[in-house]
């Protein structure tokens, strides 16, 4: 499949004006060629052209790997920690015969989020001061739409997260401290069968500080009474899962109970409204008008959830002012929230992907409120 992914990009930098494409050790690489490479102090850069064939700089210990792992003409040039990688990429350069000495000043895209500046001087050294674009929406464009053995990836991901909340919730119980039940979390999600490389540490917030919504983990003891919301993940292939769910520790106050339903009435609504051709701002309101409605407004503090994929977040963004189209393939979170400072929250988060009639949930744990703990 990843011959396939290459002339779509190849279409889309026609479409763009651009001569070259350029990605780093990250997401997109992988993508394109299916190798898998850290960012480090040792730069790696894939260099896709419009015409011929791709080339990538890296340290000379990936040479192995590039050479066995390519699924089409991927031509290496590589750098030793002695020499450093100044020479590789002019090589790349006058190999891909664009913008190197003597030759006319190159467009190229880049990952403007995610490129560091060690990377760009090399390229401009290299291609001698190329005019450089962003290509988010390039990448954006290819990912955004998932094929079955990605899809397949991402069920396996949200499986292996289910099962290890399910392996870890006998651990919870009063005076159990939320640092305890994340590290409870992330050993039952790597015995599920997660990749090693999780995709966030977990948020484990208990009582008042379930009333934010990107909460750390602190050591404060679970109480009888308490909200404990989980937002934890999985990955497999690479592919992730981001999963939510909030607990009731005991019997909780009226209030806290009423924005829990309030917050499973707007996960619910955006579900039932996610299909093709709506625009992600579509979502997003269908979920914030339940809320609002309930009074609840202020207290829905952030975007109705992101694309998921190779990456934590990605596109499509779900917030209000996002006109993409819906389309068969797109995978995202969908995870309304409701947060009462100094007193407690609730974020119940679904992954799911859109159908050619409409919706699939990819994860299945139950929603309504459970009481665990005591």
């Amino acid at each position: 499949m990843h011959p396939d992914r290459l002339q779509r990009l190849r279409t889309a930098m026609t479409q763009a004006r651009l001569d070259c494409a350029a990605a780093i050790a990250g997401p997109n690489l992988f993508y394109l060629t299916g190798l898998s490479f850290h960012l480090s102090e040792r730069p790696t850069t894939g260099f896709f052209p419009a015409q011929g064939d791709p080339v990538i700089v890296a340290g000379s210990l990936e040479e192995s790997k590039v050479a066995s792992g390519a699924p089409y003409p991927l031509r290496g040039c590589y750098y030793s920690d002695a020499a450093g990688p100044v020479l590789a990429y002019r090589e790349a350069a006058q190999t891909l015969r664009l913008g190197g000495r003597g030759q006319g000043m190159a467009r190229l895209g880049v990952e403007t989020r995610r490129m560091r500046v060690m990377e760009l001087r090399l390229i401009e050294d290299a291609f001698l001061n190329p005019r450089v674009d962003a290509a988010e929406e390039l990448f954006a464009g290819l990912r955004m739409i998932k094929d079955a053995s990605e899809l397949a990836h991402m069920r396996r991901a949200v499986e292996i997260a289910e099962r290890a909340l399910l392996a870890a919730l006998p651990a919870i119980q009063v005076g159990q401290t939320e640092r305890g039940i994340a590290a409870e979390l992330v050993v039952q999600t790597l015995r599920a069968g997660s990749d090693a490389d999780l995709p966030f540490t977990p948020i484990v917030a208990s009582g008042p500080n379930s009333g934010l919504p990107h909460a750390t983990v602190t050591d404060r003891a679970l109480q009888p009474g308490d909200l404990l919301t989980l937002d934890w993940g999985a990955s497999s292939g690479g592919y992730m899962a981001d999963l939510t769910r909030t607990f009731a520790i005991g019997a909780i106050e009226p209030e806290l109970r009423a924005i829990y339903n309030l917050v499973l009435a707007a996960n619910e609504a955006a579900r039932a409204a996610t299909r093709p051709g709506r625009s992600a701002a579509d979502i997003d309101a269908a979920a914030r008008r339940v809320i609002t409605t309930g009074g609840y407004g202020d207290y829905f503090v952030h975007r109705l959830g992101h694309g998921l994929g190779l990456e934590g977040h990605e596109d499509p963004s779900m917030h209000g002012q996002n006109e993409t189209s819906l389309a068969p393939g797109m995978t995202f979170t969908i995870e309304p929230g409701i947060y009462l400072p100094g007193r407690g929250g609730v974020r119940i988060e679904d992954d799911v992907v859109v159908t050619a009639g409409g919706v699939e949930s990819l994860s299945t744990l139950p929603r309504e409120l459970q009481v665990i703990g005591v």
